[in-house]
């Protein structure tokens, strides 16, 4: 074979490497996207996900250097690389017969998150581990530098991982969503395949293409390339339903973000707030502060979602100021365009809440509410006491900050840890429920903090529903893991999923 020729073949191998490399990566990223509106999006479900992908790579890097050593070839690679294409595809319909009964099953979040992974992408990530030690093996006799074939081979699947990151979190995933992603990386791959099935048998590439349109099928008969999404970002899985029988009277959509419901508007009265705990935050702010004053509150808001409760304060107090730091733009839009929100009603700025509020003037606000998470826990850089402090500083004398905690019952050790960190820059801090559970279950909390401290125990509302709220300091530091032996977060500490276990290994996280 000439020089020349070794050189094309050469390089054919290593772009092969590139791409396939690449892939895995992009169904690695993406297997996040697929599995949040069942589980979620924790550091427990991408720990699932980087473990399964990079023990299946490992165990196809073995297997792949065993084929090569038994006589492996162009074919063997053709194989592999087909097969990785419809096992690929075929995560789709495994997820159509998995996720019913994992909804059913009643298994903890970190653990559906694992069978999750494991049932749709370890197969593909060992098929994509075999093509690197086969064609690195097939260089090597094509070229005797063993140092400079093997390095080259190892430094195009890191760039091409690289490059399959990259692309999928700031590309693909908002202009293609899950599903088309999936589809895509299934059809590159067959493509890679074909040139090397060319040494395989007639009836290899047969079995295979026969296998390829049945999984096809199979996936159209199971709807397995319709997403539960309306939408996808970067950030979320966004689905709006109707929740009209949620509300007392008239119409009402829901917003759910992955798998946890965001916010329910009333379409017909917009200062009615359906969700207790958003009621209450209202509530809150309107017992500390003066009536004269609470017309024309300055709010900011640390997370946008479903806009409810600005849009519920607009409709209230009409020469209210009110500025929401979202992140995700689509969820601006897709607010605007089915929740009845109006953008211009609000300064809305689109990015981090933290940095949004670092670049306002001290002494901004009146209030501060945070309310954002992303599915069952605030992101971490919002619970710390550097954010405390730093919304302290951009609050009016007398301001007030609130917070609503995803939580279990009885024992809410996040919401203790918050509490904790809370007091260290404010003197009133105080901890709410719409009612006390006879059971364990998930609640939604509401922390108030304040240098001014909270009159009476209990707080009946003044507007909208009627509902009465329960101040909890008293009992919730009294029952299960006392105040000492919670950490105070830090930016430098926050254990959050630590906090929320409670939530992840049982079956009312979910």
């Amino acid at each position: 074979m000439r020089p020349d020729s070794h050189r094309s073949r050469l390089a054919w191998y290593g772009f092969t490497v590139f791409v396939s490399s690449a892939i895995l990566l992009v169904l690695e990223i993406t297997a996040g996207r697929l599995i949040a509106p069942y589980v979620g999006v924790t550091l427990y479900s991408w720990t699932s996900i980087i473990g399964v992908v990079l023990a299946g790579l490992s165990l196809g890097n073995w297997l792949g250097g065993r084929w090569a050593d038994r006589g492996g070839d162009e074919g063997s690679t053709g194989i592999a690389l087909a097969l990785a294409a419809v096992f690929s595809l075929a995560s789709l319909f495994t997820l159509t017969l998995i996720a019913p009964w994992l909804q059913a099953s009643g298994l903890d979040l970190i653990s559906a998150s694992f069978v999750y992974v494991l049932c749709l992408f370890f197969v593909p990530s060992l098929l994509l581990g075999i093509p690197t030690p086969l064609l690195t093996t097939l260089a090597l006799r094509l070229d005797t530098r063993t140092g400079h074939v093997v390095g080259r081979m190892h430094a195009l699947a890191a760039l091409g991982s690289i490059v399959g990151t990259f692309v999928t979190g700031f590309v693909l995933i908002q202009y293609l969503g899950t599903r088309g992603i999936v589809i895509l990386s299934s059809g590159l791959l067959a493509l890679l395949a074909v040139p090397f099935l060319a040494r395989a048998s007639w009836r290899g590439r047969l079995s295979l293409l026969a296998l390829a349109v049945l999984t096809a099928a199979a996936i159209g008969l199971r709807d397995g390339y319709a997403g539960p999404c309306d939408a996808e970002s970067s950030y979320f899985c966004l689905r709006v339903v109707d929740a009209s029988a949620d509300a007392p009277h008239g119409r009402a959509n829901a917003l759910i973000l992955d798998h946890l419901l965001h916010g329910i508007n009333h379409l017909d009265e917009p200062a009615l707030l359906i969700a207790p705990y958003v009621h209450l935050m209202q509530e809150l702010a309107m017992r500390h502060f003066a009536p004269d004053r609470f017309e024309k509150l300055a709010w900011f808001f640390a997370g946008g979602g479903a806009y409810t409760q600005p849009r519920a304060i607009r409709a209230l107090t009409p020469a209210a100021a009110i500025t929401v730091a979202e992140l995700d733009p689509l969820v601006t839009r897709i607010a605007a365009e089915r929740l009845d929100v109006d953008p211009a009603d609000f300064t809305i700025h689109h990015g981090d809440a933290r940095a949004t509020l670092a670049r306002e003037p001290p002494g901004s606000y009146d209030v501060v509410v945070t309310d954002a998470f992303h599915d069952i826990a605030i992101p971490y850089h919002l619970v710390t006491r550097e954010y405390a402090s730093l919304a302290k500083s951009r609050l009016r004398a007398g301001g007030l900050l609130v917070f609503n905690v995803v939580d279990a019952f009885p024992d809410p050790r996040m919401v203790k840890a918050l509490v904790k960190t809370l007091r260290l820059e404010f003197a009133a801090v105080d901890v709410w429920l719409d009612r006390i559970p006879d059971r364990p279950e998930r609640m939604t909390y509401v922390i108030a903090a304040s240098d001014r401290a909270h009159a009476g125990d209990v707080i009946e509302a003044r507007h909208g529903l009627r509902r009465a709220w329960l101040r909890i300091n008293e009992p919730l530091f009294r029952t299960g893991t006392p105040l000492a032996e919670v950490p105070a977060f830090s930016d430098d500490f926050v254990p959050v999923e630590r906090m929320i276990a409670g939530l992840l290994l049982r079956d009312e996280g979910r």
